[in-house]
């Protein structure tokens, strides 16, 4: 994929005569509205913008008449995931209406422009080009749900828009029951439940963090049930129903009742051994769903990919 990486795309657009003076930045969200604002800036930035051979800047106007030539990436010209069929996600489970694949770690479940091409997504794409249309979101083809970046195992992907909407309901439902496996650190309780509610951290973008019941902000209500499945001197693995799906929640919900996973770098603390590992110890281990054609309940269980076993086996953790 790096040679088409790298191919330019040129496209001109012209503001048309009876159209009166606009800012670039505005004119170029016109023409190519599936980027992001932020996207649209870095673009401009980088000059890739031009009229009569010359770059422009964000506050510049175009007049009646002239010619905007974009000359850069073609990916940024691309409105959906590109195919990339390159990519290897290992398929679980696959019939007519759906997949069940096991991402691996280091993977993003989606991009948010042409620029992300090693996604699922581009997967998805390069394999089954007949679900670019699939869902209600032009990147993300037939995903229903999503795991971090830095999180591995299984994910259903929907192959038709019918199959899509019934497991849509499903998951709002809290009909379909995810089960993951953490490495916490510290001896955690047998088991327990987590139920604060969650907002985004208005600081930092990427965080979530435990809601105020005060303030009124914006919150989602989480639950999470653990229990405890191992244990070493340093560590507990725990077994986890993600019972609701709020971005980040099981991440949140053991940093905040003092075990963070090992190997998080946004919730862990600075201070946690990561026994060498060089992702978050959080893994997808199970999905239990209902069939949406046949209506059959169906299981898809994945292991622990080999990284993660192998720390278990170094830290003589027991079961």
């Amino acid at each position: 994929m790096a040679d088409q990486a790298n191919q330019i795309g040129i496209k001109t657009w012209r503001l048309p005569d009876a159209h009166e003076q606009i800012r670039l930045d505005a004119f170029v969200r016109q023409c190519l509205p599936h980027l992001s604002r932020r996207q649209i800036e870095n673009a401009i930035r980088e000059r890739l913008f031009s009229r009569g051979g010359k770059g422009l800047k964000k506050g510049d106007r175009l007049a009646p008449g002239d010619e905007l030539v974009f000359c850069g990436s073609e990916r940024l010209l691309a409105a959906k995931p590109l195919p990339n069929a390159e990519i290897e996600v290992p398929i679980v489970y696959e019939d007519s209406a759906i997949l069940i694949v096991n991402k691996p770690a280091g993977m993003p479940t989606h991009g948010f422009s042409g620029r992300d091409h090693a996604t699922l997504a581009n997967f998805l794409l390069g394999r089954y080009p007949e679900i670019a249309s699939v869902g209600k979101k032009r990147w993300e083809p037939g995903l229903i749900h999503r795991l971090d970046t830095e999180t591995s195992g299984l994910l259903v992907v929907a192959k038709t828009q019918r199959g899509f909407a019934a497991l849509q309901a499903q998951f709002r439902g809290r009909r379909v029951k995810k089960i993951y496996w953490a490495l916490v650190r510290g001896l955690a309780p047998a088991e327990g439940v987590v139920e604060f509610p969650l907002a985004h951290d208005r600081r930092d973008k990427r965080r979530m963090r435990i809601a105020s019941r005060e303030t009124g902000e914006r919150s989602w209500k989480a639950l999470t049930r653990y229990r405890r499945i191992g244990q070493s001197r340093r560590a507990s693995l725990l077994e986890i129903d993600m019972e609701t799906g709020v971005m980040h929640q099981i991440r949140v919900h053991l940093a905040a009742i003092g075990y963070p996973i090992i190997g998080d770098s946004l919730y862990g603390d600075g201070k946690m051994e990561n026994f060498g590992l060089e992702r978050q110890f959080l893994h997808a281990r199970s999905l239990t769903l209902q069939h949406p054609d046949s209506g059959r309940w169906l299981t898809a269980e994945v292991e622990l990919p080999d990284e993660l076993a192998g720390l278990l086996n170094r830290l003589s953790l027991r079961r």
